[in-house]
């Protein structure tokens, strides 16, 4: 057993890696945003370093500063803000959060010494057009395309610097389109989320045609994710993907099928050119995380949309 931190343990992903971490037995503690209730849980904005740091002191946690210090074998850095457009709105969170929060876990990571997962996305490819390895980072010089995808990247440039100069030992992880029940709707989420959402309610969207994307389903990803702990290889990387590369176009298709509505694709879906700026092709290969974490896709993606909107119905008690 370890005792593991998870930041943004509150959020889609990590609700569901946390799940996956207790069944393999560790402790987990988690730290998000909001006020919560729980023995293992404090509040934290990770931009703060003095909120931070207190994760460590033990005033964050129940008890507050009667609380004893902790200590942690692992940290899973999974608190980010989240999205392309988010990253345009939002920028100042985006920055802060990202970069200024990722440097305060490295911080905390120098001086304490823990094994850390720092979390990145497939936006760091950019627009590179062929199969995304890992080793094609290190290869090709590659422009990001938003400031999402830039501070992913300053991300993973803060983990590899602090290997160098503090001898840190962290694993990074790209994330390939998760999806799945959990995720709950805005207008920044993932594409399947959207879609899901606003067909579910008749709200109409824009499909922007020529985008295709390797999907994840959430508890095959979270799934990989623990494994890491258990197989922790210092300054690996990993792409997290699910094996079935389909267009948006798909997406949508699936999505009326499933709810009836493909009648009403002329009034619902409006198609357009490729969004700017967002990638186009992400075709990944996966194959060192299912050497070493046992990824594997145990749902197809029509099925996996279709409990997205089951869940998605129960939610918001739509019929």
């Amino acid at each position: 057993m370890q005792r593991i931190l998870v930041t943004g343990g509150l959020g889609a992903v990590g609700r569901y890696l946390v799940t996956s971490l207790e069944a393999r037995g560790h402790e987990v503690f988690v730290v998000d945003l909001q006020h919560h209730g729980g023995q293992n849980y404090a509040r934290c904005d990770v931009g703060e370093f003095r909120q931070v740091e207190r994760l460590w002191t033990g005033g964050g946690w129940p008890g507050g500063d009667t609380a004893e210090p902790k200590s942690f074998d692992v940290v899973y850095h999974l608190a980010a803000e989240f999205g392309r457009w988010n990253g345009e709105d939002y920028y100042e969170q985006v920055w802060r959060t990202n970069a200024v929060g990722t440097k305060n876990i490295l911080r905390m990571q120098e001086r304490e010494g823990f094994k850390a997962v720092y979390f990145s996305s497939s936006e760091v490819y950019g627009d590179f057009p062929g199969v995304m390895t890992e080793d094609v980072m290190d290869t090709i010089e590659i422009k990001q395309m938003n400031d999402y995808a830039i501070s992913k990247w300053v991300n993973e440039m803060q983990v590899l610097n602090s290997a160098t100069q503090f001898g840190t030992e962290s694993v990074r992880v790209r994330l390939f389109n998760t999806y799945g029940p959990g995720e709950p709707y805005s207008r920044y989420r993932s594409v399947i989320c959207l879609f899901a959402y606003r067909a579910l309610h008749d709200i109409p969207f824009t499909v922007h045609t020529g985008h295709r994307r390797t999907s994840t389903y959430i508890a095959d990803c979270a799934n990989a994710l623990a494994a890491i702990a258990d197989n922790f290889k210092p300054g690996e990387v990993y792409n997290v993907g699910g094996t079935q590369y389909h267009s948006i176009e798909d997406v949508a298709a699936i999505i009326l099928r499933e709810l009836g509505k493909e009648h009403r694709a002329d009034e619902l879906v409006t198609y357009a050119e490729p969004e700017v700026l967002t990638t186009k092709q992400k075709h990944t290969d996966c194959s060192k995380a299912v050497r070493d974490l046992g990824l594997t896709s145990t749902i197809s993606l029509e099925d996996g949309i279709r409990e997205t909107l089951a869940w998605m119905k129960s939610h918001y008690n739509v019929t």
